[in-house]
């Protein structure tokens, strides 16, 4: 397959036939093969022996421009909220995979892509994600009735694999600071009273302040960061973990039955999300090496080294839905089945609950007076 070349969506490009019934093969998760959901014929995909190999980050920015490892990726920008859909010719005037707006067809654009090199294939199958899906609207308490009426809808669940990006670093950090070393001391005061002054006695913390300072060493291995914004980061964050050790090569036949999302945040942007991720986390390791009770950090320095990246895919569930005007978005993590979204809160179910809660006090206040 040429290298300009993407699956925009497994349901509309790049289509395998099965041999015996015409059909559309599409990717089974948790297994490595190809069925049929017609005649369940079954295709091995072959594993792949390309190595999934951390890229040199600063010499990749250097060499971006060559383009060495891109490909031509066509995309729908959402009109509601601005969101980048893959494009495909069945998707003409269909909904927004993240906001539920309409698409239109003169949005399409062709971009230029790094090119993934790895992916964590779909382990939960949309049956049972659909499950997990109402699970979660059941545990809502407060839930409108008609967000219970989503449960019906699973067509509206689309199975996406998201775009990420992985960050290494080796970080050599110098300090200077000062380590509190809390105690408690007691003193007496004197107090008016009514037969004359009386001495008490009250406790008091103090903090000692004691000079540091130190080096911390650390390697950040995988630091994760969504590359398409689509998605609430907040939420995706609550995905975690991920499980990067069933990392396989890419390969186009782990997409197909699956929509796959191009990135919009750069791999530069990325990595400056990244290394404020990681600088906050150095602060952490340094607080913990300047260690008593209290620390104040003076002065900070880090030497960074090692920085490599790499580009690959995560499996999540995703569906939107508007209630009353507001658009909810929910996921799942398409390895672990982990739920996550948000959801609006139904104002009568509420004010019901609180009028319950004030009538049992009333009864309860009504027989402790009889």
């Amino acid at each position: 397959m040429p290298e300009a070349e993407i699956e925009k969506a497994a349901e509309g490009a790049h289509k395998i036939h099965c041999s015996k019934c015409g059909a559309e093969l599409r990717y089974q998760p948790g297994t490595t093969e190809l069925v049929c959901d017609y005649c369940g014929t079954r295709n091995h995909i072959e594993e792949s022996s390309v190595e999934i190999e951390e890229q040199d980050l600063h010499e990749f920015l250097r060499k971006e421009s060559e383009r060495v490892v891109t490909e031509t990726v066509e995309t729908v920008e959402c009109n509601s909220c601005g969101a980048i859909n893959p494009f495909d010719e069945t998707n003409v005037a269909k909904a927004c995979i993240f906001c539920g707006g309409h698409l239109i067809v003169k949005d399409a654009a062709k971009i230029e892509q790094i090119k993934p090199q790895a992916l964590v294939p779909f382990q939960v199958e949309h049956r049972r994600a659909i499950k997990l899906y109402k699970d979660w609207l059941h545990s809502r308490w407060f839930a409108p009735n008609d967000l219970k009426r989503m449960q019906n809808l699973p067509d509206k669940l689309k199975g996406i694999y998201m775009p990420f990006w992985t960050y290494d670093a080796m970080t050599v950090s110098e300090y200077t600071g000062q380590r509190g070393i809390t105690r408690t001391e007691t003193e007496t005061y004197t107090v008016s009273g009514e037969d004359g002054p009386e001495t008490r006695t009250r406790t008091k913390t103090r903090t000692d302040w004691y000079p540091a300072s130190g080096v911390v060493e650390h390697f950040f291995d995988d630091e994760l960061i969504l590359a398409n914004p689509a998605v609430p980061s907040e939420i995706t964050m609550k995905l975690r973990p991920w499980d990067l050790s069933m990392l396989v090569p890419f390969e186009h036949d782990y997409l197909r039955g699956f929509l796959v999302e191009s990135y919009s945040v750069g791999l530069e942007e990325g990595y400056g999300i990244a290394r404020q991720r990681i600088d906050s986390q150095i602060r952490t390791l340094v607080r913990r090496d300047i260690g008593g009770d209290q620390q104040r950090i003076t002065t900070l320095h880090t030497d960074w080294s090692d920085q490599t990246f790499k580009h690959i895919l995560l499996p999540i569930y995703v569906s939107a839905y508007k209630y009353k005007g507001k658009t909810y978005r929910f996921l799942i993590n398409g390895q672990t089945g982990e739920v996550q979204g948000k959801r609006p809160y139904s104002a009568w179910k509420i004010t019901f609950l609180v009028l319950a809660i004030l009538l049992v006090i009333a009864i309860i206040v009504m027989f402790a007076q009889g």
